[in-house]
Formats: C-alpha cells, structure tokens, sequence
C-alpha cells in the first residue's frame, strides 16, 4: 500500500497520531507521561510549533499542531526519536516503541465566508482529541468530567490561566476557534461545553463527527487530508501535481519535502557569525578556553530538529556523540562561568 504524503508548508495544520507496537503501551506510569509532556514542549522549542489541543492514553497520542515553518517531518523525526529514547531508558527497554510511522492529516484552516471565524474541521479535531478519553472510556460517571482526566491540553492548558500552561501550547487561539476569550469566564465555557458535548453523544460517540462523508477516524485510516474538496484542490496544487484519486499519495518528488530544519541552523550559524565576530570557518576551531564553538552547538541542538551527526559535521566536532556531551556540559554551566559574550547568546537562545 502507498504510503500516506507528508506535505509540508508555512502555517499548515496537522493531525499526528502514533499508536504503540503491536497496541502495547508507550508509557507506564505518570513519570513517562511526564517524560511526553516534556518532550513535546522541547520540540515545539526546537520547531517553533503551536500545538492547539493533546492528549495522551496509554497506547497513543492525537495532537493538533500548527508549523509556522516548514517542518513537520524533521520535528516529528526528533520528537519520536528522543521520546523513545527516553522511555527505554527509563524503563530499561530497548527497540521499537512505536508501530510502524506516525499518521499526519492536513487540516483545512481557513475562515467561514463572512464570519471570520475558522474552519468548521479543525474546530471539530480539536473537540475529537479532547473528548478521546471519554470515547476510551477513561471519564468515568454520567457527568462526564473531562478535567478529571489529566493528560491532555483541556486540565493542562484549556482549564488554565496563562501564567500556569506551557508557553507552547496555542490555547488563546483554540478558545477564539470556538467564540471564546482567553478569560476566566470563557476558559470555564469552552469545559463545560465539553462535557455537555460528552453528555449529549454518549462515550461511543462524543466528538466523532462526520463531514462530508469523512470522519477522523477514516482519515487516519486511509486519508491525507481533513477539510472540503476546495481545501483538498488547494493542496494538490501546492505539491505542483495532480492526484487522481486518494489512492494516488506519492507525493514525495515535489518540492515539499525541502530540509527546513537545514534552513534554521544556517540562520542560527548566521547569527553566531555576527554575534561572536567569526565567520563559520573561525568558529569552527577549537581554542582553549574559547565556548563559542561549543555554544552554537548547543544552540542548534537545542532550536533546531538537524540531528547531531549533522551538526557535528558542521563544527568539526568529530561525532554526534562528542556533540551530545559537549552540549549536556555546556548545558550545565552557570552563567557566572561563561564569558559575556557566550553568557549573552546562552541568554537569547535559552527560552
């Protein structure tokens, strides 16, 4: 079977869901739930994504997230990789966490004629991610309270003051999708109009809409896109090729699929040039007692999806190992230690 595209463009809009290997669990405890939660935020760091709505069960996860760049494959490359990464080792397992590549849909985001408001379809994936919990039958009792489940952007963000929810999460943008502003009185509508979702469609049902003869269930299955046939003409026309059915998804020889994470480390390498007054040549030479070389390293690892083999190569830093450890050192410095050019660009890159 062909694979599913991965069409990549400024400010798209995606469904990502990954399931566990053979439906077995991806975390065991709150601590890995934690461990998703973190790395999540750390790749919205590195890509500059705006997720709208999450949710995590123990076998897998729906997230609704926005690219400002071009980037979802390279940043969902890192995320799942470190996510595993991080549970094998705490778990001390090895080998597959995941089943097979994550699912990503196109979500159609474009304003109601007249109304201002956004499309009907991502408003109705970000209700299908926050009533999941409900359909897995994880909300218990008839009133169906959705902040008693905990892993998701509803009890962690949407029921949330700014000051108490990650910087990365878009929940201002997500309550104006529904008519409702970042306020106390609005944030307490846009809940109880979940539960009351939940209420009315009962657990089998709560938030699996159908559109146009799509569900989101349907298009994790066998689709590439969530939105009207317009929408879908759009994006055809984006990847420069016609597709004559949805069966036809090779997509993957258009000019789509660029390495923007490639783009981001050259303005990163541009920025240290001027920064530190070297060109990349100068800075890739070590000097004893000199962090310059180490702290755009550190830099590109931390705002960047470029894998470290990669930056290695382009510091002269040997292997994607020494660059690991270089980059957990630095990471450890106090500012104190640092001189004050380097304490200056440790300060603008760490947010």
């Amino acid at each position: 079977m062909p694979r599913a595209p991965r069409i990549e463009y400024e400010d798209a809009c995606y469904h990502v869901m990954a399931r566990g290997d053979r439906r077995e669990s991806i975390v065991h405890g709150d601590a890995d739930r934690e461990i998703f939660v973190k790395t999540l935020g750390e790749a919205c760091q590195r890509t500059g994504w705006q997720v709208l709505a999450w949710v995590l069960l123990d076998d897998h996860y729906h997230i609704a997230l926005r690219t400002p760049e071009p980037n979802l494959v390279s940043g969902m490359g890192w995320f799942q990789n470190a996510f595993t990464r991080r549970i094998n080792v705490r778990n001390k397992l090895w080998g597959h966490l995941f089943g097979g590549r994550y699912k990503s849909v196109l979500v159609e985001d474009t304003p109601h004629p007249g109304s201002g408001r956004r499309s009907v379809y991502l408003e109705t994936l970000i209700d299908y991610i926050h009533l999941n919990p409900v359909r897995a039958g994880l909300v218990d009792g008839s009133q169906r309270d959705i902040l008693s489940y905990p892993w998701s952007s509803v009890a962690t963000g949407y029921a949330k003051p700014p000051s108490k929810r990650p910087r990365w999460l878009a929940v201002t943008e997500g309550l104006e999708l529904f008519g409702e502003r970042d306020e106390a009185r609005g944030r307490r509508r846009f809940v109880e109009r979940l539960d009351e979702f939940a209420r009315a469609e009962g657990a089998q049902c709560a938030g699996a809409t159908e559109l146009e003869g799509q569900t989101l269930q349907s298009t994790l299955r066998r689709g590439w896109y969530w939105g009207s046939q317009a929408f879908r003409e759009q994006l055809v026309e984006r990847a420069g090729k016609t597709i004559p059915t949805d069966r036809d998804r090779d997509l993957r020889s258009t000019g789509l699929f660029r390495r923007h994470d490639e783009q981001g480390a050259e303005r990163i390498i541009a920025e240290a040039e001027a920064h530190f007054g070297l060109n990349l040549e100068e800075l890739k030479q070590p000097r004893r007692g000199n962090l310059s070389r180490i702290a755009v390293a550190w830099a590109l690892a931390r705002r960047t999806s470029l894998p470290q083999a990669d930056i290695a190569s382009m510091l002269a830093l040997r292997t994607a190992a020494n660059v690991s450890q270089q980059v957990r050192r630095f990471e450890a410095l106090h500012e104190q230690e640092l001189d004050p050019g380097v304490r200056r660009w440790k300060r603008k890159f760490n947010i």
